[in-house]
C-alpha cells in the first residue's frame, strides 16, 4: 500500500490515544495528494464506541455532542476544531419528496473503513490516511482522479438518491478547478432537484461563490448540469437573452453575446475586487450575489430600438426590474440575514442602484454634493460596495481579471471622500427627540417634518444640528 507523509498540529495526540485505528479522511487526503495541504482535518476512528472516544478526548479539550446521534462529534483543542466520526453507512428509507429519498445514517465502530468510504460522493474524496504510519486507503482510485483533476462518482447507483450531490459536483469542480466526468452529466439530467430545501441550496451556492477562485467555473457547471433550469429559472433565462454586441463585446466560446456570459464575468470581477479590498465575508457575499442577480431583469426589459442609424438592444429600467425579481428569488429561498449580516437588504439595494455610480461619473463636470449625499443615503452608506459592483459590471465585458480599481472607481471613492460624504455624515442630524423638545408630539406630523428635514440635510441645506433646529422651528411654524 502507498504511504504518505503528513503532519498537523494534533496528529500525535490522536495517534497516542487511538493507535492504528485513527485516520484522516476526505478532503484533507485529497489536498495532500494535490500538493496543497489543508489545515482542516476530518478524523475517522475505527473499533471504538463513541462514548469511549469521548472519554478519551475530554481530558484534552472540549467535546461538542451536537452530532452524536449520527456518529459524529466536534473536538476543540487550543482553538482548533476537528470533526471526529465513527464509520457510517447510509440507507435510503424512501418516501421523500418527488423521488428524493430520505436517509437513515447509521454509525458502526466495527464497520470496515472501505464501507465508510463507499458512502462518500466522489472518488477524490473517498480516501483515508492512517495517521500512525501514513498508509493510504484508496479502494476507489481517488489518487488517480485527483492527479487527473477530475470528479467522478464513487457509487453511480447511489448518486441519484441524494440530489444535493448534483450541486456538490458544481461546487467541488469550481473550488478545485477539476473537470467533471461526462457520465455525471448523463446521470444528473434525470435527477429531480425539487425536493431540496432552500437551506441546502443556499449553502452550496454561497460556498461556491465564496470559496471558488473563479465562481464563473462553477456557475457554468450549474448551467450544464441542469441546476439553473430546475432551481434558478431567472438565471437560466439570461442564457437565452442576447445583448448588443457593440456595447457588450464579450462572448462565450461559441460566440454568443448572452446576459449569462456577462453575468459570469461580472461575478469573477466582483470576487477579485472583494479580495483586493479584503472585505469581510458578509459584505463579500452581498457583493457576489448582487453581481449574480444584477441583470436578471434584462430578459423582461429587452427591446429593439432604432438609434444612431442602427437597431440596438436596450434594457431600460432593468435595474428596478432586477431588484423586483431578486426579491422574489430571495423570498423563494428564504434569504434574509447571514451570519448576522443583513444580506437581503444590502443585495437588493446594490442591484437597484447599480447604475447610479456610473451616472455620477458621466456627469462629473456638473454633479453636486447633493447627488453624492442622496446616493450614499440610498445605499445605507455602503459606498465602497456600490463602487465595486459598478466596476465589476463594467469589467464584466472582459475575461482578464481586474488588477486594481480602475480610474472611474478611484475617482468615485476619492470624490466621496473629498466631499466628506460617508456612512457617518449621512446620519440624520435631527431626530424625534429634538422635535419633542420643540413641542411636536409623536405621530404623522413628526414623521412628516423629520422626512422633510432629512431631505434638506441631504440637499446640503444645513450641515450642523443647530442649523437643522432653526429650519425645524420654521417648518413647525409653517405646519401650525
Amino acid at each position: 500500500m502507498e504511504k504518505l507523509k503528513t503532519e498537523f498540529r494534533d496528529k500525535q495526540l490522536f495517534v497516542n490515544l487511538f493507535g492504528k485505528e485513527v485516520y484522516a479522511v476526505g478532503g484533507f487526503v485529497r489536498d495532500l495528494i494535490k500538493g496543497t495541504p489543508s489545515e482542516d482535518v476530518d478524523i475517522l476512528i475505527l473499533n471504538h464506541p463513541l462514548d469511549l472516544i469521548i472519554k478519551k478526548l475530554e481530558p484534552y479539550g472540549k467535546v461538542d455532542l451536537v452530532g452524536k446521534s449520527f456518529g459524529i462529534i466536534k473536538f476543540t483543542i487550543k482553538g482548533k476544531t476537528y470533526d471526529v466520526a465513527l464509520p457510517r453507512k447510509d440507507a435510503p428509507k424512501g418516501g421523500g419528496i418527488k423521488g428524493h429519498k430520505d436517509f437513515i445514517i447509521s454509525a458502526d465502530p466495527h464497520l470496515p473503513i472501505e464501507k465508510d468510504l463507499e458512502r462518500r460522493d466522489f472518488r477524490c474524496n473517498s480516501m483515508a490516511l492512517r495517521l500512525s504510519d501514513g498508509t493510504l486507503i484508496d479502494p476507489f482510485n481517488g489518487v488517480k482522479d485527483t492527479k487527473a483533476k477530475i470528479i467522478s462518482l464513487t457509487n453511480p447507483r447511489a448518486f441519484p438518491d441524494d440530489p444535493l450531490r448534483v450541486l456538490r459536483v458544481a461546487r467541488f469542480s469550481s473550488i478545485l478547478n477539476f473537470s467533471i466526468d461526462p457520465d455525471v452529466y448523463e446521470i444528473a439530467k434525470d435527477i429531480d432537484l425539487a425536493g431540496l430545501s432552500a437551506e441546502r441550496i443556499n449553502e452550496e451556492l454561497f460556498r461556491l461563490l465564496l470559496l471558488s477562485p473563479l465562481p464563473s467555473y462553477g456557475l457554468e457547471e450549474m448551467f450544464k448540469l441542469g441546476i439553473l433550469e430546475q432551481l434558478f429559472p431567472e438565471l437560466y433565462s439570461l442564457s437565452l437573452s442576447i445583448q448588443d454586441s457593440l456595447f457588450h463585446p464579450e462572448k462565450d466560446e461559441f460566440g454568443h453575446h448572452t446576459v449569462w456570459h456577462h453575468t459570469k464575468l461580472t461575478v469573477d470581477q466582483a470576487k477579485r475586487l472583494a479580495e483586493l479590498a479584503r472585505l469581510r465575508q458578509g459584505k463579500k457575499l452581498a457583493l457576489l450575489l448582487a453581481a449574480l442577480y444584477h441583470d436578471v431583469g434584462k430578459p423582461d426589459t429587452a427591446r429593439w430600438e432604432f438609434k444612431r442609424g442602427r437597431m440596438v438592444i436596450t434594457n431600460n429600467g432593468h435595474d428596478v426590474e432586477s431588484e423586483k425579481i431578486t426579491k422574489k428569488i430571495f423570498n423563494r429561498f428564504k434569504i434574509f440575514s447571514w451570519n448576522g449580516y443583513n444580506l437581503r437588504k444590502m443585495v437588493l439595494i446594490l442591484i437597484k442602484t447599480h447604475h447610479r455610480a456610473s451616472e455620477l461619473w458621466q456627469n462629473r463636470k456638473s454633479v453636486t454634493k447633493k447627488a453624492f449625499n442622496r446616493l450614499a443615503a440610498d445605499v445605507n452608506g455602503e459606498i465602497e460596495l456600490l463602487v465595486f459592483l459598478d466596476a465589476a459590471d463594467r469589467w464584466g465585458r472582459k475575461k482578464k481579471l481586474i488588477q486594481e480599481l480602475d480610474k472611474q472607481g478611484k475617482w468615485l471613492l476619492r470624490k466621496f471622500e473629498e466631499l466628506n460624504v460617508s456612512k457617518e455624515t449621512i446620519k440624520p442630524l435631527i431626530m424625534g427627540r429634538e422635535l419633542l423638545k420643540l413641542g411636536v408630539p409623536p405621530g404623522p406630523l413628526m414623521g412628516k417634518i423629520l422626512k422633510k428635514l432629512y431631505k434638506l440635510q441631504l440637499d446640503n441645506e444645513f450641515e450642523t444640528k443647530s442649523q437643522g433646529l432653526e429650519i425645524a422651528r420654521r417648518l413647525i411654524k409653517e405646519e401650525k
